[in-house]
């Protein structure tokens, strides 16, 4: 049995599941709302406010379904509940983030700069000059549009200068030596 997909999932209160014809569930909370398909051959039930996911049998397909499935259901779950949030920092001389209406606009050393538009369901909030917090209901969009503006200027070894997430620890590398 898969460690993941046998795990229930419980159903805070002011979140509403509700399954359509198809194995599409419907997720709305407080934070958004999320829909999403689920293989045919997964078995999704709510009882009481518990959800399981069950598999039909234990051939490879369907165990490696079975943990897939759950993981999905919970991120829909806790994304409409409570919201994922991603943190960038930004360093480096002259490196500053700011918002305009819905964009939010990178100075980061080109020699124009950087725009990004916020997609539907995703927030872009820019507490500090170096500090850009992206957070919504969907932990895909969220972690997409995190990872494209961390692409823009990664983190470099040397001087640590760039755009990296919060958690994140750069390798820092020694430069030339000198006589």
């Amino acid at each position: 049995m898969s460690r993941i997909g046998k795990k229930p999932i419980i159903v805070p209160a002011g979140v509403d599941v509700t399954f359509a014809e198809g194995n599409v569930m419907k997720v709305k909370g407080p934070k958004g709302e999320l829909v999403q398909q689920f293989p045919a051959s997964m078995a999704l039930k709510l009882d009481n406010g518990v959800l399981t996911v069950e598999r039909p049998s234990d051939s490879k397909e369907h165990k490696s379904l079975h943990g897939l499935s759950r993981s999905l259901a919970a991120n829909m779950i806790y994304g409409c509940h409570e919201s994922f949030k991603k943190e960038l920092e930004i360093n480096g001389v002259g490196y500053k983030a700011s918002k305009e209406g819905k964009k939010l606009v990178l100075n980061i050393g080109y020699s124009h700069p950087v725009y990004f538009e916020e997609p539907a369901g995703v927030t872009i909030d820019v507490p500090t000059p170096n500090k850009v917090i992206v957070f919504g209901a969907d932990k895909q969009v969220v972690g997409q549009l995190a990872a494209e503006i961390r692409a823009k200027r990664p983190p470099e070894p040397y001087l640590g200068k760039g755009i990296k997430y919060s958690d994140e620890t750069i390798r820092r590398k020694a430069g030339k030596a000198g006589k």
